[in-house]
């Protein structure tokens, strides 16, 4: 399938680079404010306004911003699964979701609209990842977690089992998580406290 990338920063390359690993035919990057005319051996088409109405890899590393760009531009979003991710039969990942490199998703997962879960993520069974939420490269999170909307999980960071993630929440990398924590939360450390 032919695609463009929305994000032509480091992020965007690694998708790019994932895309192709998994069978897409990148044509290009979707960037006002693209480092180089050209990245990967592939063209800046321009801005937003150059998309064609195709379908589109939002390759954005603010999770409120790759929700807005879908609500924007209105188009076909289709899962980026690289072939090394482990997989559940019963996983479910939902349309613009970004599955990196050596990613394991556990019975009964449940990925979001345009969640990211970034290479080498642990997601345990029954992990629910609402919409637009990323999980940082090398996070654990254990059995039943359940991350709301647009939170963030650092690198490295462990979720013990059943914690509750508030949308909107980041959890800082390396950070022990053994509590919930509240929407628009805070925390780090080991264990996890919050951050003010």
């Amino acid at each position: 399938m032919e695609i463009v990338i929305l994000g032509a920063g480091g992020h965007g390359r690694a998708v790019c680079e994932a895309a192709r690993d998994a069978g897409f035919s990148p044509r290009g990057f979707l960037d006002a404010r693209a480092p180089l005319p050209a990245m990967l051996n592939l063209p800046v088409l321009g801005d937003e306004a150059a998309h064609d109405g195709g379908p589109l890899l939002i390759a954005l590393g603010g999770n409120a911003m790759r929700l807005a760009a879908a609500a924007r531009l209105g188009c076909a979003l289709p899962v980026l699964l690289h072939p090394s991710v482990v997989r559940a039969r019963s996983a479910e990942v939902a349309e613009g979701a970004v599955i990196m490199p050596r990613v394991v998703l556990g019975a009964l997962v449940r990925v979001g609209r345009l969640a990211l879960v970034n290479t080498g993520a642990i997601i345990e069974h029954d992990v629910v990842l609402e919409a637009g939420a990323h999980v940082a490269p090398g996070a654990v999170l254990c059995g039943g977690v359940r991350v709301g909307e647009r939170a963030l999980i650092g690198a490295g960071a462990v979720i013990a089992p059943n914690v509750v993630i508030g949308a909107d929440a980041v959890v800082a990398a390396g950070a022990a998580v053994m509590a919930d924590v509240p929407p628009a939360g805070r925390v780090g450390g080991v264990p996890a406290r919050a951050l003010f």
